[in-house]
């Protein structure tokens, strides 16, 4: 099943004309090293994972925890227990690859933590995928929630994040993604000064051979500093490292770039 919404994944990248370019820009810009071949080869094997990311959402909604967890590798999993001993919350720190929503279903079976997400505009949409997350989890936390994500911290659950979008908002800070100034959230700091959080950062992958791997790191130590800079520039490197590893899983259709320094043209 995997290989054919794979396979269509490829065929929608022929429609898909303005996403297939917005990623083949960011490659550029995070990758210059690699010639215009092999971007359009990563590109075809990026639409594929976001193909397989369809079936994600079939599993994570609907399969049982038993049918998930036998195709799942998990490393790291006393970061967890070693966490969530702490009694301050922790903010389960990822990124937006493509298996993303299989992430949210593996990290609530392992302790209780709540997703933050961002609201989607159309209402019947954003009522399914509430509807269905909420099958397997107390409840989801909007982004714009933030008195919600601060409250289940100081109840010592965790919360899911995941703030590597663009942020276009008052209060955005830039740093370094792939060596390009990306606006980012500087609220990571914030919320874990304000809760004293652990900052766990884990992810997901596709495995080559079918299943997942779910990899979980130690809580970050001296996190967060005075400079939140400084510390989304760290986060934005464990990103990297993330990326490196399975750079055709990684959310290449978004805007990451979209806003610029003043004075920066636009890269879009």
């Amino acid at each position: 099943m995997m290989s054919l919404v794979g396979a269509l994944g490829r065929g929608a990248m022929l429609l898909a004309t303005k996403r297939r370019r917005v990623a083949d820009t960011n490659l550029k810009l995070c990758f210059p090293e690699i010639d215009a071949n092999e971007r359009q080869a990563l590109v075809s094997r990026h639409f594929s994972s976001l193909g397989k990311a369809a079936m994600d959402f079939a599993i994570a909604w609907w399969w049982p925890d038993d049918a998930i967890f036998s195709r799942v590798e998990i490393e790291g999993r006393q970061h967890v227990d070693d966490a969530m001993a702490r009694g301050k919350g922790v903010i389960f720190l990822t990124a937006h690859f493509t298996s993303i929503e299989i992430s949210g279903r593996l990290l609530v079976s392992l302790c209780p933590a709540l997703p933050m997400y961002r609201p989607n505009a159309n209402p019947v949409l954003e009522r399914i995928m509430v509807e269905n997350r909420e099958r397997h989890v107390e409840r989801t936390i909007p982004r714009q929630d933030t008195r919600l994500m601060i409250r289940t911290l100081k109840d010592g659950k965790g919360v899911w994040f995941a703030p590597d979008q663009n942020f276009g908002a008052k209060g955005s800070v830039f740093a370094p993604f792939f060596g390009v100034a990306a606006s980012s959230n500087p609220s990571l700091s914030r919320f874990a000064r304000l809760t004293g959080a652990a900052v766990v950062p884990f992810v997901v992958f596709r495995r080559p051979e079918g299943g997942y791997r779910m990899l979980i790191e130690p809580a970050l130590d001296d996190f967060p500093t005075d400079d939140p800079i400084a510390d989304i520039t760290r986060y934005h490197q464990i990103t990297e490292r993330w990326v490196r590893e399975a750079p055709e899983q990684y959310n290449w259709i978004h805007r990451r770039f979209k806003k610029r320094p003043p004075g920066e043209a636009p890269v879009y």
